[in-house]
Protein backbone atom coordinates (compact mmCIF):
# COMPACT_ATOMS: atom_id res chain seq x y z
CA UNK A 1 0.00 0.00 0.00
CA UNK A 2 1.31 3.34 -1.06
CA UNK A 3 2.11 6.14 1.56
CA UNK A 4 0.11 8.85 2.09
CA UNK A 5 2.05 11.75 0.75
CA UNK A 6 2.61 15.35 2.06
CA UNK A 7 3.90 17.79 0.47
CA UNK A 8 5.25 20.49 3.49
CA UNK A 9 6.04 24.49 2.26
CA UNK A 10 7.90 25.71 4.26
CA UNK A 11 10.89 28.55 4.26
CA UNK A 12 11.65 27.38 8.54
CA UNK A 13 14.57 25.07 7.97
CA UNK A 14 13.56 24.08 11.65
CA UNK A 15 9.73 23.54 11.02
CA UNK A 16 10.68 21.36 7.71
CA UNK A 17 12.83 19.28 9.62
CA UNK A 18 10.37 18.22 12.52
CA UNK A 19 7.80 18.18 10.01
CA UNK A 20 9.76 15.56 7.68
CA UNK A 21 10.62 13.64 11.26
CA UNK A 22 7.09 13.49 12.44
CA UNK A 23 5.20 12.91 9.15
CA UNK A 24 7.82 9.85 8.10
CA UNK A 25 7.80 8.50 11.74
CA UNK A 26 3.98 8.59 11.80
CA UNK A 27 3.86 6.42 8.02
CA UNK A 28 3.61 9.69 5.46
CA UNK A 29 6.16 9.87 2.39
CA UNK A 30 7.25 13.66 2.42
CA UNK A 31 8.68 16.46 0.41
CA UNK A 32 9.29 19.86 1.06
CA UNK A 33 9.70 23.73 -0.75
CA UNK A 34 11.44 26.62 0.80
CA UNK A 35 9.16 29.19 -1.44
CA UNK A 36 6.10 29.25 -2.85
CA UNK A 37 7.20 29.06 -6.16
CA UNK A 38 9.14 25.89 -5.87
CA UNK A 39 6.04 24.59 -3.31
CA UNK A 40 3.63 25.18 -6.45
CA UNK A 41 6.25 23.29 -9.02
CA UNK A 42 6.59 20.03 -6.44
CA UNK A 43 2.11 20.36 -6.37
CA UNK A 44 2.62 19.53 -9.61
CA UNK A 45 5.44 17.03 -9.63
CA UNK A 46 5.00 15.24 -6.40
CA UNK A 47 1.13 14.75 -6.78
CA UNK A 48 1.02 15.54 -2.38
CA UNK A 49 -2.29 13.68 -1.05
CA UNK A 50 -2.02 16.84 0.76
CA UNK A 51 -0.04 19.73 1.26
CA UNK A 52 1.07 22.07 4.46
CA UNK A 53 1.36 25.60 3.02
CA UNK A 54 3.10 28.30 5.29
CA UNK A 55 1.50 31.88 4.34
CA UNK A 56 4.37 34.07 4.84
CA UNK A 57 7.17 33.19 2.62
CA UNK A 58 9.22 34.50 -0.43
CA UNK A 59 8.26 34.26 -3.80
CA UNK A 60 4.92 34.02 -3.05
CA UNK A 61 2.86 33.73 -0.11
CA UNK A 62 0.78 30.42 1.02
CA UNK A 63 -2.65 32.45 0.33
CA UNK A 64 -0.98 32.72 -3.70
CA UNK A 65 -0.16 29.15 -3.53
CA UNK A 66 -3.65 27.99 -2.46
CA UNK A 67 -5.23 30.09 -4.49
CA UNK A 68 -3.43 28.34 -7.83
CA UNK A 69 -3.79 24.99 -6.12
CA UNK A 70 -7.41 25.61 -6.18
CA UNK A 71 -8.10 27.21 -9.52
CA UNK A 72 -5.90 24.18 -11.37
CA UNK A 73 -8.32 21.65 -12.51
CA UNK A 74 -5.61 19.17 -12.55
CA UNK A 75 -4.69 19.75 -8.73
CA UNK A 76 -7.71 21.46 -7.34
CA UNK A 77 -9.04 18.60 -5.50
CA UNK A 78 -5.73 18.23 -3.70
CA UNK A 79 -6.34 19.46 0.09
CA UNK A 80 -4.62 22.62 1.39
CA UNK A 81 -3.77 22.93 5.21
CA UNK A 82 -2.28 26.66 5.94
CA UNK A 83 -0.07 26.71 8.87
CA UNK A 84 0.81 30.29 9.84
CA UNK A 85 1.35 32.59 13.02
CA UNK A 86 -1.22 34.69 11.86
CA UNK A 87 -4.26 33.34 13.78
CA UNK A 88 -7.04 36.47 13.30
CA UNK A 89 -10.33 35.85 12.40
CA UNK A 90 -9.69 37.33 8.86
CA UNK A 91 -6.64 35.53 8.14
CA UNK A 92 -8.86 32.44 8.72
CA UNK A 93 -11.57 33.39 6.53
CA UNK A 94 -9.07 34.54 3.71
CA UNK A 95 -7.79 31.07 3.91
CA UNK A 96 -11.39 29.33 3.78
CA UNK A 97 -12.00 31.32 1.19
CA UNK A 98 -9.72 30.41 -0.96
CA UNK A 99 -10.15 26.80 -0.57
CA UNK A 100 -8.05 25.80 2.22
CA UNK A 101 -9.64 22.78 4.13
CA UNK A 102 -8.14 23.46 7.21
CA UNK A 103 -6.16 26.36 9.43
CA UNK A 104 -3.52 25.33 11.98
CA UNK A 105 -1.30 28.23 13.98
CA UNK A 106 2.45 28.18 14.92
CA UNK A 107 3.39 27.39 17.27
CA UNK A 108 1.09 23.54 17.08
CA UNK A 109 0.94 20.61 18.58
CA UNK A 110 2.37 17.46 16.82
CA UNK A 111 -0.46 15.40 17.46
CA UNK A 112 -3.16 18.27 16.31
CA UNK A 113 -0.50 18.41 12.74
CA UNK A 114 -1.56 14.07 12.54
CA UNK A 115 -4.70 14.69 13.38
CA UNK A 116 -5.32 17.15 10.96
CA UNK A 117 -3.89 15.33 8.20
CA UNK A 118 -5.53 12.22 9.17
CA UNK A 119 -8.71 13.58 9.24
CA UNK A 120 -8.64 15.36 6.07
CA UNK A 121 -7.53 11.84 4.28
CA UNK A 122 -10.64 9.96 5.91
CA UNK A 123 -12.82 12.94 3.95
CA UNK A 124 -14.18 11.85 1.18
CA UNK A 125 -13.71 13.66 -2.15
Amino acid sequence: MRKPRVLIVDDEPPIVLSLEFLLNRAGFATASAADGEQGLQLVREFRPDVVLLDIMMPKRNGYEVCQAIKADPELGAIPVILLTAKGQESDVARGRALGASAYVTKPFGNAEIIETIRSILAEPP
